[in-house]
């Protein structure tokens, strides 16, 4: 069985890492993308998990989104903090969602990711827009369990 650590090539990695990059220069929201294995969990319980795991919860204005993946579990979500959800639809990410698992069914991951994370920093600009003294308080790093 291939490692997590496997799952993209050093250029797709990249390229997701790319796409946190930019949607943030709109943004002053922080991005993260997550991926393991599996999970027995439903998604967006174990996207929680992970979210609090990564001190996701503790940016300045409550704006964190993160990307969870379980790639043999064929789970995904997209799960943004309360500063965003206290402003926003209920189905303000599905878009998102969406647009990266039409790319998933093609086996296009990091497409996908990236496509959803570009789209995610345009609409996070209208509630959060990028502030000259903006710093950066999370990794751009994708983090793997």
């Amino acid at each position: 069985m291939p490692k997590i650590e496997d799952f993209f090539t050093a250029d797709e990695e990249q390229q997701v890492i790319n796409a946190i990059k930019i949607a943030e220069t709109n943004t002053s929201g922080e991005i993260r993308v997550h991926i393991e294995k599996a999970t027995d969990k439903d998604a967006l319980v174990r996207a929680t998990e992970v979210f609090y795991e990564l001190k996701m919860n503790e940016t300045q204005l409550q704006n964190g989104v993160l990307f969870y993946v379980a790639t043999e579990s064929h789970h995904f979500a997209v799960l943004g903090d309360k500063g965003i959800n206290d402003l926003v639809p209920d189905s303000f990410w599905d878009t998102e969602k969406e647009l990266a698992l039409s790319h998933f069914k093609k086996r296009e991951f990091a497409k996908g990711l990236e496509l959803a994370i570009l789209e995610a920093g345009k609409k996070l600009q209208e509630f959060f827009p990028y502030q000259s003294d903006d710093t950066n308080e999370l990794s751009d790093e994708i983090s793997k369990g």
